[in-house]
């Protein structure tokens, strides 16, 4: 199975790619954006596959997921390829400096040191002016691919100097091919799970597997349709914050295990074996690390909450403007339909730009609960306010 299987309606993207590593004089530099779910994340690794693979046939593909290095690249443990995020809400100077030193190490094991930043969006002007003169003149076996959503989030003196790939949305079919070929899902659940994901892949993956998930999701998509006074509003966003970070708490319990797993295997260690009192600091070092990451997760995950509450709005302005297609929730169509009878398609825009606003608000370090309250105030319906 390719590394690239993943790229589904990707196509163009793809047969770039290939080429490039194909090529054995790639480009140093890449940027790869792309909205959340088109798999910028998943491009840059599988191209990292790609660059490494010790697929050697006559005729063969790079990327062929099968040799050793395709699978440690996969499972983030190859010492040449660094997958690179923060879980700050900028970049730090020092570690901008560290990966610039990193970029200078020959490759171990491998033809190319690949690093990848997978939030480059998130770099301070400061920050990139650091990291260009190691893009502008790199070592000859390194190779730098940055993220973001789109090439404006760069700074123009970094895009310039990178060669540029733009992934989109796949298309809800393919994502539901590679549900029911990849994990086993029946056609319904994978249909169901990539259209209530909009999309994107590794949300579909987590709501098809976890029924909690979902469930959390339903109890957030239905919120809007609830609230009818500015009480019930100040409930509504105490529940949305709570929501969020009951979601960001199970996400990174489940990333906590799986790093503490991974370090038992790389230290030798069976699973139920007690840890000996030499390495307690390395796993105390993770639950650290965890709980730093946990601003971020409650971030991330009421960003994900924001873009599911977009969902609603956008299916009661099909139904207002009768579009007469599939709706995102098609799940709650009657309880949509009482809904868009309620308020106008200008408040429903209005709603839109009042999510939008909250999710730049959340970035912008407003306290969840506040960015929530304003933004609930907002999805009353003004025909029934009292």
């Amino acid at each position: 199975m390719s590394v690239f299987d993943e790229l589904v309606g990707q196509a163009p993207v793809v047969e770039q790619l290939v080429a490039a590593a194909s090529s054995g004089a790639p480009t140093h530099a890449w940027l790869f954006t792309g909205p959340p779910g088109s798999g910028r994340s998943n491009a840059a690794r599988a191209f990292a596959a790609a660059l490494n693979c010790e697929a050697t046939a006559p005729g063969a593909t790079p990327g062929c997921g099968q040799c050793k290095s395709c699978q440690l690249i996969a499972a983030g443990g190859h010492p040449s390829v660094s997958m690179v995020s923060t879980e700050n809400v900028t970049y730090r100077i020092e570690d901008v400096r560290e990966l610039v030193t990193t970029a200078q190490d020959r490759p171990q094991g491998a033809r190319w040191r690949v690093i990848v930043v997978e939030d480059a969006d998130r770099m301070t002007e400061r920050a990139t002016n650091v990291l260009l003169k190691a893009i502008e003149e790199p070592p000859p076996q390194t190779i730098w691919v940055l993220c973001a959503p789109s090439p404006a989030d760069v700074l123009v003196t970094i895009r310039s100097r990178c060669r540029q790939v733009s992934l989109r949305i796949p298309p809800t079919d393919e994502v539901a091919r590679l549900l029911i070929e990849r994990d086993g899902l029946s056609p319904d659940q994978a249909a169901f799970a990539a259209r209530i994901s909009q999309n994107h892949i590794g949300v579909a993956r987590r709501l098809a597997a976890d029924p909690e998930a979902r469930r959390r999701r339903e109890q957030v998509v239905s919120l809007p349709l609830r609230v009818r006074t500015a009480s019930q509003a100040v409930l509504a966003a105490a529940e949305l914050v709570k929501t969020a970070q009951d979601d960001a708490a199970a996400e990174s319990e489940v990333r906590l295990a799986k790093d503490q797993e991974q370090l038992r295997r790389s230290l030798g260690l069976e699973p139920e074996e007690k840890i000996p009192a030499k390495l307690r600091s390395q796993f105390k070092r993770l639950e650290e690390e965890n709980t730093r990451r946990a601003k971020r997760a409650v971030a991330d995950a009421l960003d994900r909450t924001l873009i599911d509450l977009a969902a609603v709005y956008r299916d009661v302005l099909s139904l207002k403007l009768g579009a007469g297609v599939e709706l995102i929730n098609e799940q709650l169509r009657r309880e949509l339909t009482d809904y868009a009878g309620q308020i106008s398609a200008e408040q429903a825009l209005q709603c839109l730009d009042a999510l939008n606003a909250a999710r730049l608000r959340i970035t912008q370090n407003v306290p969840p609960a506040l960015a929530m309250e304003a933004l609930m105030m907002q999805v009353i319906p003004r025909r029934i306010r009292g």
